[in-house]
């Protein structure tokens, strides 16, 4: 079964073009239910260059999905015989003004939009810069 992958490696994804945001901001929680934004954001501010894109998509699915500890290689493994949306769809990038650094080996960083750092990554000639999908047509 072939295994897809959303990891990039020395690249930088920059929020949309028609994102609102003027500055990182943190996703706002829904209730008790944290959201798949709450979920990557967490996970990746508290932890850069820990993770890669994979490990963090994983998991917010495992999460939603409730899958059970003794269930997770089989479910990755059927995740990812489906080609599965990167970061340049998720909601960070999208609408909270976060950009995203994947160093050499695809571990990931979450970089605020307006810092020094995020005008640094996107004009690295080092790195392969990207645009997060628009959110409108």
């Amino acid at each position: 079964m072939k295994q897809h992958t959303t990891n990039y490696s020395n690249t930088f994804i920059q929020v949309a073009e028609d994102c609102p945001a003027i500055k990182g901001e943190a996703p706002p929680k829904k209730g008790e239910q944290r959201t798949i934004a709450n979920i990557q954001f967490e996970m990746v501010l508290k932890n850069p260059y820990k993770f890669t894109s994979d490990e963090v998509i994983f998991k917010v699915f495992a999460e939603k999905n409730d899958v059970a500890e003794s269930d997770l290689e089989t479910a990755r493994i059927q995740f990812f015989s489906k080609g599965q949306p990167c970061f340049r769809a998720s909601p960070l990038t999208k609408r909270y003004g976060w950009g995203l650094h994947s160093d050499q080996e695809g571990k990931i960083a979450l970089v605020a939009l307006g810092t020094e750092a995020y005008h640094a990554f996107s004009t690295d000639s080092n790195l392969k810069v990207l645009k997060a999908m628009r959110s409108s047509k």
